[in-house]
């Protein structure tokens, strides 16, 4: 039930609960610690009495004398009760009063006890007789037996008065407490109110809001930096998907209206049966397009959900590299360029999967090389793993080489690219296959040569030759 209140209101309990644990506790504190100093002071009287007791038994040379004097001693002392016992015999004692059969010795906790509307408490004494004069009380006799009690009824009546006035401060600032913990906690999270205004104001139109990080405390600055991380890459992301999806439309709009064009014409006239033939096999290249652009669509929306290797084995790089040199030698005999390999090493991963990044690059540097140019395969080890480096003559014309794995991207922004049937999305599907090995891919162009490397992390590294 607690955990549906409101933050405020969660805390404003919290602080009221810690401050009435702490008052209550005070409270009960100073009421055991007046009550243990009464008890203190009432003992230290009754032992004085004890003492002027016995002084007097010790200086009365009679009976009627004693009397006279313990009279006088309960007259000027109002509240105070004794009895003085000889063995069955009272002495002297005050009419009325009934002590109990034991009391607490001398230099003991007096012992409490209700007499009537009476609150007492007493001690008990042991009194030598004196040995002269012969008529003294007890004189030669028995030890005598005092008895002392004291009215504690004042001690009652300002503990009472205490406790009502301890209760009544607690209760007030219990109360005081929890107001000043609502306006503490108010306070307190005024920053996430804010926090929360701003993210209000975030919208798919409004993506460049920030968290305000200076204006809260250090407590809530983490926050405010995750949360502007978090807006920073939702910004960006959307930024992507709004790019690739107009790219997407670009790049469906062509071959879509390619195919309705060609099928409109061959429809507004007879045609002979080759006319026919040719203008299926056109559009049958274009469907052939759109196929392979949802297939390679379909893998990269796998690869972002994250997915696990099917078919893991060591795969010996030398010789995928070899096996695709032998399918684009005739691309490479007819501009004349020259494909070399260097160096050999093993992994672990599918092997369908990385011969297809591998062959994305080599086509790109193919596409992109001038005639009678190379295009060097280069294998190495590093400390981070195995390298496999795909260079070639020329560079690319970008300010931005990384946004080259972006979907669709493409250096000429006109995309008119009438000697390519690619897609515009190899570069991603590279990315996308070593970010499934654990690896990455990069690029590094200079106004020479452009290279592409796939980088395999250590764990897929098994071995390799110089």
């Amino acid at each position: 039930m607690l955990g549906r209140l409101p933050l405020t209101a969660r805390l404003t309990a919290f602080y009221a609960l810690v401050s009435a644990t702490v008052l209550v506790g005070l409270a009960v504190l100073v009421a055991f610690a007046t009550s243990r100093h009464f008890v203190e002071l009432d003992r230290d009287y009754l032992q004085d009495k004890i003492g002027l007791v016995q002084k007097i038994v010790s200086e009365s040379e009679s009976p009627e004398l004693l009397s006279r004097r313990l009279d006088e001693l309960l007259g000027s002392h109002h509240g105070l009760f004794i009895e003085l016992r000889q063995g069955d015999r009272v002495v002297h004692g005050t009419e009325g009063m009934v002590f109990p059969s034991s009391l607490a010795p001398e230099g003991a906790t007096p012992t409490d006890w209700t007499e009537g509307d009476q609150t007492l408490r007493g001690l008990s004494a042991r009194i030598e007789p004196p040995s002269t004069p012969s008529n003294a009380p007890g004189a030669g006799g028995a030890p005598l037996q005092l008895r002392i009690a004291l009215d504690t009824g004042h001690h009652r009546h300002f503990m009472w008065a205490l406790s009502q006035t301890l209760a009544v401060y607690s209760l007030g600032a219990i109360l005081v407490s929890g107001v000043l913990g609502w306006w503490a906690a108010r306070r307190g999270l005024a920053p996430l109110r804010v926090m929360k205004e701003r993210a209000m104001t975030v919208t798919a139109q409004k993506l460049d809001q920030r968290m305000p990080v200076d204006a809260v405390p250090v407590e809530f600055a983490d926050l405010a930096e995750s949360l502007n991380t978090m807006l920073g890459r939702l910004q960006a992301d959307f930024a992507r998907l709004q790019e690739f999806s107009s790219d997407l439309a670009h790049e469906l709009r062509t071959p879509i209206n390619n195919l309705l064009t060609q099928t409109q014409v061959s429809l507004a006239q007879k045609r002979d049966a080759d006319a026919y033939r040719d203008i299926l096999a056109s559009n049958a290249e274009e469907f052939q397009r759109l196929a392979r652009m949802v297939s390679d669509m379909l893998f990269l929306a796998k690869t972002e959900h994250g997915i696990e290797l099917p078919h893991p084995e060591a795969i010996p790089l030398a010789r995928e590299v070899q096996a695709l040199f032998d399918f684009y030698d005739a691309v490479a005999d007819e501009k004349q360029i020259r494909l070399t390999l260097a160096g050999e090493a093993e992994i672990v991963g599918d092997g369908l999967m990385v011969r297809r990044a591998i062959s994305n690059l080599l086509s790109n540097a193919l596409r992109h090389s001038p005639e009678a140019g190379e295009v060097l395969v280069a294998i190495r080890r590093s400390d981070q793993g195995t390298v496999l480096s795909v260079s070639n003559a020329g560079t690319i014309h970008t300010e931005h080489p990384l946004r080259l794995f972006d979907r669709f991207y493409r250096v000429d922004k006109s995309r008119a690219h009438p000697d390519s049937d690619g897609t515009g999305l190899g570069l991603s599907i590279t990315r996308a296959i070593m970010e499934a090995h654990g690896g990455r891919v990069s690029v590094d162009a200079d106004p020479q040569h452009t290279v592409f490397s796939l980088h395999f992390p250590p764990a897929q590294s098994s071995s390799i030759s110089p």
